[in-house]
């Protein structure tokens, strides 16, 4: 059996939907796209670069992302399932980026978002393997 360094509970955590009463559970669609996540992207990233990987925001329900705390892109991977938000202790956003382009793990996008944390996300079969800077 692998060990896996991530868990579901983790990828559907939000302070705000508990603090607001957001129901946060996927479809299984929506399930199904976290665990790829999770083990084709996430957990290969975690082993390259041998540190945790603080996660602050993962699945989001529509009603989650519109909220106006966070205020999340219709279009949102996070809404399916594909997308992460994290942080490693020590390290830069511009570090963490550096390492996963350095991995081979394929990305649909790496982004540092504002130089605070990472976005990432994967599209099985149609990765564009982008990576960018929003400041």
């Amino acid at each position: 059996m692998i060990k896996l360094h991530f868990s579901m509970s983790e990828l559907l955590h939000s302070d705000i939907a508990e603090k607001y009463n957001i129901y946060n559970i996927p479809e299984k669609k929506d399930l199904d796209n976290l665990l790829i996540l999770i083990c084709e992207c996430l957990e290969p990233i975690r082993l390259y670069i041998n540190k945790p990987m603080i996660i602050s925001s993962g699945y989001r329900n529509p009603r989650l992302n519109a909220h106006p705390l966070i205020g999340g892109a219709t279009n949102s991977q996070h809404c399916t399932g594909q997308a992460v938000d994290f942080t490693i202790k020590g390290m830069t956003p511009k570090q963490i980026i550096e390492k996963i382009k350095a991995s081979g793990v394929e990305v649909d996008q790496c982004v540092n978002e504002r130089n605070c944390w990472v976005h990432l996300s994967y599209n099985k079969g149609k990765n564009r393997n982008q990576y960018f800077e929003i400041t």
